[in-house]
């Protein structure tokens, strides 16, 4: 095995001191092999080697960056799918906690459809006083309270939320009204009430105490699914 800097020094230490002749003389009598052996040593990488290396290379850093580029939009997108549904999840935490601290003979609750442009919306009333569920904690009066959709002045988008309105106080006028958003821009509103006596759902309410259960279908911009809970009023309604 050879191990000094050159190989032709391994065979000869006397083979640098040779003029041109003499050492072209001395490298054909060495073996054959010898010969193969030190051409395979100085031969370099030709253009097409390195240009076949730069174009897999290049075609494993883009297989790389599709593969991280594609994991960030899944995970972009996941983020917002998951923060969509906290929100509705919110939403059904919140009416079930507001409707189930209702009084059924002070809440007067009356759900009917209204006309919102050009076609009927849902819209759900009842009667209640301040308190977390109405995302209030201090009010000179009672409230009436709907759940209600309403466009936005410069978008057009209906937003989902409350609308709420002091009942009796004599500081407060007509103009007084709030409007608390809950979800923005949704597509629809659809509210069912269960009637034990007839074992159906019903489109309304007359405001003869409290239904069993309500159930809330509201249009997603971002599903093709309507999101849709159904909140007992009664907590053992079975």
């Amino acid at each position: 095995m050879f191990t000094g800097p050159d190989k032709k020094d391994a065979v000869d230490p006397g083979y640098r001191m040779l003029d041109g002749a003499a050492r072209d003389g001395a490298l054909r009598r060495l073996p054959k092999a010898f010969r193969t052996a030190r051409r395979r040593y100085h031969r370099g990488f030709t253009l097409i080697e390195i240009m076949l290396a730069v174009g897999i290379l290049g075609i494993m850093s883009l297989a790389i960056f599709r593969f991280v580029q594609s994991s960030m939009t899944a995970l972009y997108v996941s983020s917002d799918t998951a923060a969509a549904d906290a929100q509705y999840d919110g939403l059904r935490d919140l009416l079930t906690a507001e409707w189930q601290s209702l009084s059924p003979f002070r809440a007067n609750m009356i759900g009917e459809p209204f006309k919102l442009g050009d076609r009927e919306r849902d819209e759900i009333n009842w009667s209640c006083s301040a308190g977390p569920g109405l995302l209030t904690r201090y009010a000179p009066s009672d409230f009436t309270v709907a759940l209600r959709l309403q466009p936005e002045k410069k978008s057009g988008r209906l937003d989902l939320g409350f609308l709420r309105k002091p009942k009796t106080d004599s500081d407060i006028g007509e103009g007084h009204e709030t409007w608390v958003p809950l979800i923005k821009n949704v597509t629809s509103l659809e509210i069912s009430y269960f009637n034990p006596g007839v074992n159906t759902w019903l489109p309304r309410w007359p405001g003869r105490g409290l239904p069993w259960l309500i159930k809330v279908k509201v249009g997603r911009t971002d599903a093709a699914v309507p999101w849709e809970a159904i909140i007992p009023l009664r907590r053992t309604p079975y």
